[in-house]
Parts: C-alpha cells; sequence; structure tokens
C-alpha cells in the first residue's frame, strides 16, 4: 500500500469540528493527515459554545476560551501549512455547535466531516457527545468520528450492513476505500435474526470481487452494535464502515440506533455513510 493514497475518490473539503479539548485530539491529527494525502481544503470550524445569559454575566470566560481554542488551532495551522495542507479556521459563537458545524459543511460543500468522539457538552446516554451525534444527524455528507488515541491507517476495514439500502451504500463506500487502499475488508451482517435471516452479504462479495477486493464475511452474535464493535476490536481494524440508518431507527434519535452505538463504542474511527 502507498501511504500517499487519498483513500476516497472525493475528498476535496473537508470539514473538521475543532475544539481544544483532549477528546479532539485524534480527530485534528487525523484530519491534517488526510487532508495532506488528498490534497484537501481543510476548514477547521471552531464553535465557543455560549448562551446569552453566559455571555452577559462571565464576558471575560468567554473570550478566555475562544483565546484557548483560536491559539490550539493556531498551532495546527501553522503545522499543517508546512506539509502543505490549506487550511482555514471558521470562528463561531454560539449556543449549538452541532448547527454551524453542519451549516459551513452545507456552505463549502463539505465532501467529509471529521470529528472527535466526545465534546465539551458529552452526555452520558450518547457516548460520542451530544454534538457528534447531531451532527451526524443532519450532515449533508458523510462523517468520520476518530477517537483520540485512534489512528486510521485504512488498512483493516469492517463494514456492517443490516440489508437495507443505507447499510448496502455504507458497504459499497468500504469496499471503494479498500479497493484503492489494498486493504483488508470484512463485510459483516449487523442485525437480530429475523424470518428471512441475516443480511445477504452475497452481492456484496461479488461487487467486492468486481472491484479486485476479496472480502471475507461474518455473522457476528449478539446485540448488532455490540457485535460490530467487538469484530472490529478483535480483528485489529482501524475503521469501521456503517450507513447512518438502518432498520432500527428510534425516532428521538437523529440517526440510527445501532450507528449511534457503535460510534460510541467501537475502539477505532468510524466513517458514516450517509445514503
Amino acid at each position: 500500500m502507498n501511504d500517499n493514497f487519498c483513500p476516497a475518490p472525493k475528498f476535496e473539503k473537508i470539514v473538521l469540528g475543532a475544539d481544544a479539548c483532549e477528546f479532539c485530539e485524534g480527530a485534528t491529527r487525523e484530519a491534517v493527515n488526510i487532508a495532506k494525502k488528498c490534497g484537501s481544503k481543510l476548514y477547521a470550524v471552531a464553535v465557543v459554545e455560549v448562551n446569552p445569559e453566559f455571555e452577559s454575566l462571565a464576558p471575560k470566560a468567554v473570550e478566555d476560551i475562544e483565546r484557548e481554542v483560536h491559539g490550539y488551532l493556531e498551532s495546527v495551522k501553522r503545522q499543517a501549512i508546512k506539509d502543505g495542507v490549506d487550511f482555514e479556521i471558521i470562528a463561531h459563537r454560539g449556543e449549538e455547535a452541532a448547527d454551524h458545524i453542519v451549516a459551513e459543511a452545507r456552505r463549502v460543500g463539505a465532501d467529509v466531516i471529521i470529528l472527535g468522539r466526545r465534546g465539551r457538552k458529552g452526555i452520558k446516554r450518547l457516548l460520542m457527545g451530544s454534538v457528534t451525534a447531531n451532527v451526524i444527524g443532519r450532515s449533508p455528507c458523510s462523517v468520520l468520528v476518530v477517537p483520540r488515541l485512534a489512528k486510521v491507517a485504512f488498512k483493516n476495514i469492517v463494514a456492517a450492513t443490516d440489508g437495507s439500502a443505507q447499510g448496502d451504500a455504507a458497504a459499497r463506500e468500504a469496499i471503494a476505500i479498500a479497493r484503492k487502499m489494498g486493504a483488508k475488508l470484512s463485510l459483516i451482517a449487523a442485525e437480530r435474526p429475523v424470518a428471512g435471516g441475516f443480511a445477504e452479504l452475497s452481492h456484496l462479495v461479488e461487487a467486492a470481487k468486481g472491484q479486485g477486493v476479496q472480502a471475507q464475511t461474518a455473522n457476528p452474535a449478539g446485540r448488532p452494535f455490540e457485535a460490530i464493535a467487538n469484530y472490529a476490536k478483535e480483528a485489529g481494524a482501524d475503521l469501521v464502515v456503517i450507513g447512518s440508518r438502518g432498520r432500527t431507527v428510534l425516532q428521538k434519535l437523529l440517526m440510527g440506533s445501532v450507528a449511534e452505538r457503535v460510534v460510541g463504542l467501537s475502539p477505532c474511527a468510524v466513517l458514516v455513510v450517509k445514503g
């Protein structure tokens, strides 16, 4: 595999949901690395989350936070420019960071959004953090979620499908990445057994063969999100690829319940493909 290859056919514009928090280190690092490989324009969207009351009561505290975030991003920008990356910082102040990240992705026509798994407003029921969950649910493009210590080498990929159109679209995206990067690819059926059995994988195996990719298959036992995360860990995967919605969608969530939990539990980066 040539490490200089860009993993996707089109990663011309990348939006990074940027912050100075420790949970965002992996996302920032990998966003710069991918932009360097792909020759992408990288937009770092920094949002200081404040409400009008807090802003009026503690304006200096808000300014201190902004200074910290911008100082961190300026240091990242200097190094990125040295590496040949076209890096732009976009600053916002507002109540919902997700609103600004999604809006900027639409404005610039982003091909992918890259986020850390937790943000300053992480809540217990969403292991990934509320900002990340909201961005994935509303994003106009695919979203790559990177845990703090994860490195995305695009060498060992696990793609999960429940047999839905969204699941198969994610699997085909994984096939395309595996072909381009010469990566190992595992296709797994991610759903509870039903009358018709597990998701059929043979058509995806044939699609992979048609692109010169040898894919292994598996139907791991257990609840879908646990099965996917556990399989990825056991396989030593550096990337999981899933669809944004499947057959088991909880209406109260902005994304498929399985996808939401996979992002929260996965030991490696997760690419959520928007169908």
